[in-house]
């Protein structure tokens, strides 16, 4: 049993007063999957995702579960590009058809609710949403894709990051997930009781 297994062990044994954690509770639902087992679920999804939706690039599913990966484990699109021999654009355009573009929008200059509304009007030429947004024309093409992609996700109900987000937390792979999940599983799970602070 691993260092993760064993504190997640303590804290259920601490939450549900049981005296021990039974081997049908370690072995059953929500068990930790292999790293084969992983790959292998997030390559159905990522092939569902392509399937479905207008994807940009053409890099082949292995690839593209390795920018899921890397990107969780909060590697940047030059370091996911070395991993795969591609280049840093190709990774960040992947990862736009992945829906993975949190820190996309977190660093946008320009209101991309704003883009949104361009596009949905039909005036989202480029040269225009630069003008309008006092950015480079190159810019503007980045930030109206990304713009489509939030869109995109709306329309799918944010489907394929909370897949991809549920599959990584059941392995503990992502550090930006199992800090916040831990975090909240813990306050949900300790609603409620009382705490003795006596001393």
């Amino acid at each position: 049993m691993d260092e993760k297994t064993e504190e997640l062990r303590d804290i259920f044994v601490d939450v549900t007063d049981a005296e021990s954690v039974t081997e049908p509770q370690e072995a059953g639902h929500g068990s930790l999957a292999t790293d084969a087992e992983v790959d292998e679920r997030l390559r159905d999804a990522v092939d569902e995702m392509r399937d479905r939706l207008d994807f940009r690039t053409d890099l082949p599913t292995d690839d593209l579960v390795a920018v899921v990966r890397g990107f969780y484990a909060g590697d940047d699109d030059a370091a996911i590009a070395d991993r795969i021999d591609a280049d840093a654009a190709t990774v960040a355009a992947a990862r736009r058809d992945l829906h993975l573009v949190q820190d996309d929008v977190a660093a946008a200059p320009i209101d991309l609710a704003a883009v949104r509304r361009a596009i949905d009007a039909g005036d989202d030429d480029p040269d225009e949403l630069a003008a309008r947004f006092d950015v480079a024309p190159a810019d503007a093409r980045t930030y109206r894709r990304i713009a489509r992609v939030q869109a995109e996700i709306r329309t799918v109900n944010d489907r394929y990051r909370s897949e991809f987000e549920a599959i990584l937390q059941d392995r503990d792979l992502s550090e930006r997930l199992t800090t916040a999940a831990r975090e909240d599983g813990l306050d949900e799970a300790t609603e409620g009781q009382e705490t003795n602070t006596s001393l």
